[in-house]
């Protein structure tokens, strides 16, 4: 027997798209993002790209979620 899987149809903004979208889109662009930005600096300590990664992945991450909830919100208008 297979498992019940659940379905939904949101009014609106589908906010769980949003963040699925926005985590996997964060990942394949930020790790190219993040590896290409860290060439240009010296980052000698694991401490040091730790901290790289972080502050540039937030902007990735931020950048990234506003766009997919934009889109989202536009879909959303266009389908009411």
């Amino acid at each position: 027997m297979s498992p019940h899987v659940e379905t939904t149809n949101p009014d609106g903004i589908d906010y769980g798209w949003v963040m699925q979208t926005t985590f996997v889109l964060t990942i394949v662009v930020g790790a190219p993002v993040v590896a290409g930005l860290s060439l240009f600096f010296e980052l000698l300590t694991w401490g040091q790209r730790a901290n790289f990664a972080i502050r540039v992945g937030a902007v990735v991450w931020l950048c990234i979620g506003i766009s997919v909830y934009l889109y989202a919100r536009s879909q959303a208008d266009t389908s009411m």
